[in-house]
């Protein structure tokens, strides 16, 4: 196994340094291609990718059905803008509103992905004006909602905001608790914005009982809720979304990652009243919901729902927890999060040391900060992958703790 972070820069790696904008690290590996939840890199090392595109890749890499369907509709049409409809368009619209809940009621609106939802989200909620005293918008501390200007107003974390001020105006973040939730709703709230997981906080859980609150509150003031399933969505968290573990309704939900296998999209779906807010000439896009896309999450749900992957992720997830579990580290401290989105506490700060250490076992995995893991495999693994993920993780773990240990007796000495 090549292990690339600790050796020079290839050469790829100035190519990209020189070539592409500096808005993310240079990445350690140029991958080549994947096979379920397998990914080969340019020299041919091969990796256990429990990282799955961050909550994109629902079938793996290379699903035979995510094939046929995308090469199938780019040789009939790949896009005919929003000018005209497409039957896969349609299909897909009919799913959404099936497998959410929405119903007759419900309306769809397709964009290019998380933050282009969550932009149209935004815009729903402005539309919600009441008698025109509806002016804020509550979200999250910690919360992502994306890097649009739209979707970062809402986003929760300060440092991601502030090079970028002044934001949309009307946007609170408040913390993620019940009395700030009660303190902070009036009747001057058009909208709150919620994940059901905080997957970019570290795959942190919202507070027991929140999502009634919040639903009773929201209901109460006249104000929609609005909730992010970007990263829970599309069977991820061992329902088909997040909110559906908590018993309520919402007013909107947006969609994206999981959908499509990796073929980019987005979508924004309403309910009940909801659904009536925009008009039209009030939003659009180029791309969104064309054809490809379409015909993409048509054949990655189906899929999804035709192999039970819904309960594989839900009974997959409590097995990778008892795994991690086992393996008794001392760099373990605990596990969060639903179905086949699992975040690992560490007991010190090193998540990034982890990562790559397990890079070098051939194992994927992601630090969502300096004592935080993120684990979103595909959902198809099975016993295989379990196995194979407890030697790789295993070794990483004991590689870092090692070092650990060696690093205090050289201070102590």
């Amino acid at each position: 196994m090549t292990e690339n972070s600790t050796s020079a820069p290839a050469a790829w790696q100035s190519r990209y340094e020189s070539d592409l904008v500096g808005t993310f690290a240079t990445p350690p590996l140029l991958l080549d291609h994947g096979q379920g939840a397998w990914v080969w890199d340019a020299e041919g090392n091969k990796y256990l990718d429990f990282l799955g595109g961050i909550a994109v890749n629902s079938l793996g890499h290379a699903h035979p059905v995510l094939i046929e369907a995308v090469t199938r509709q780019v040789s009939l049409a790949a896009h005919v803008s929003n000018l005209f409809a497409s039957a896969p368009q349609l299909e897909l619209a009919e799913r959404l509103k099936r497998l959410t809940g929405a119903g007759d009621q419900g309306r769809v609106f397709f964009a290019n992905s998380g933050t282009e939802a969550n932009e149209a989200a935004f815009k729903l909620a402005r539309l919600n004006r009441g008698d025109g005293s509806k002016t804020r918008v509550l979200a999250l501390q910690n919360a992502f909602h994306g890097r649009t200007m739209g979707a970062l107003a809402l986003t929760g974390k300060a440092y991601m905001r502030d090079p970028f001020q002044p934001m949309v105006s009307g946007v609170e973040h408040i913390p993620a608790t019940l009395e700030s939730l009660e303190a902070a709703i009036d009747d001057s709230v058009a909208a709150l914005f919620v994940e059901p997981i905080q997957g970019e906080a570290g795959v942190l859980e919202l507070p027991a009982g929140f999502f009634a609150k919040a639903r009773e509150l929201t209901q109460r003031h006249g104000a929609l809720l609005i909730v992010d399933e970007v990263q829970t969505g599309a069977g991820r968290t061992g329902d088909w979304f997040g909110f559906q573990h908590e018993g309520i309704t919402p007013d909107a939900i947006t969609l994206a990652k999981g959908m499509a296998g990796g073929v980019p999209i987005g979508a924004l779906v309403t309910f009940g009243a909801a659904s009536a807010l925009f008009h039209r000439g009030q939003h659009g896009t180029t791309f969104g919901g064309n054809p490809l896309a379409t015909a993409a999450a048509n054949a990655v749900l189906g899929e999804i729902e035709a192999s039970g992957l819904v309960e594989n992720a839900r009974a997959r997830g409590e097995q990778l927890k008892a795994v991690i579990a086992d393996l008794e580290s001392p760099l373990i401290a605990g596990t969060r999060g639903r179905g086949l989105l699992v975040g690992i506490a560490l007991a010190a700060p090193v998540a990034e040391a982890l990562v790559t250490a397990a890079r070098g076992q051939g194992l994927i995995i992601n630090a969502t900060g300096p004592d935080s893991i993120r684990l979103a495999p595909p959902l198809v693994i099975g016993e295989i992958e379990l196995d194979e993920f407890r030697a790789r993780f295993g070794a990483a773990l004991h590689e870092v703790d090692a070092k650990a240990e060696a690093h205090e007796r050289k201070v102590s000495a």
